[in-house]
């Protein structure tokens, strides 16, 4: 399949990217300042540019979005503006403006998180986003078939410990192989409407 990879040089992306290609799929990276293609795909102009560059494609993938986590009263209208912007709203438009660009019964798989389902302290904007992806992807899915929708929605990463771990006291990580296997469940498979938990 020849897969559309955007955030492929980000710590999920790439092992994303490295995974599905191993399967033997043709990989179009996008990434801000690497990748085949550049593009912001938060910014609807550079989003509609990456469409008219990549072409039509079998399947897209999504592991990108930045999301401040701090505690609720240290949260600013604009930081959530931009947790929507760029974590819920550029996948929602990536959809929206690629269901021209998808093969039939082509599919695309995007990113959401844990703090939906089991919030944690400093984690409000991102709980809220996440969960807008994933309300999204279950009503989008009854509207797009036979294109495919779905939502990866993992755990802290193992390698985001030294990082990240601190917001998650007695999670249990998940590693990036998994996450990456969750996309290929998704790319490879048949469900939609449904968030994936690798």
């Amino acid at each position: 399949m020849k897969i559309l990879s955007i955030g492929a040089h980000g710590t999920a992306g790439r092992a994303i990217t490295e995974h599905l290609a191993s399967r033997g799929h043709d990989m179009i990276t996008v990434g801000r300042t690497r990748g085949d293609i550049q593009a912001d795909v938060s910014d609807l102009n550079q989003l509609q540019d990456m469409w008219q560059q990549a072409g039509t494609v079998d399947a897209v993938v999504y592991a990108a979005g930045e999301v401040r986590y701090a505690e609720f009263q240290a949260l600013s209208s604009a930081d959530f503006e931009s947790a929507w912007q760029q974590k819920a709203l550029a996948q929602i438009n990536l959809v929206r403006t690629g269901l021209d660009h998808i093969a039939p019964r082509g599919s695309f798989t995007l990113m959401s998180g844990i703090p939906s389902r089991d919030p944690v302290v400093s984690g409000v904007a991102a709980a809220t986003v996440n969960g807008a992806v994933d309300a999204f992807v279950r009503a989008a899915a009854i509207e797009m078939a036979p294109i495919r929708i779905n939502a990866v929605s993992p755990s802290v990463f193992t390698e985001s410990l030294d990082t990240f771990g601190d917001f998650f006291p007695g999670f249990i990580p998940v590693d990036l192989a998994d996450v990456a296997r969750g996309f290929q469940k998704s790319v490879e498979g048949a469900a939609t409407g449904q968030t994936i938990l690798p």
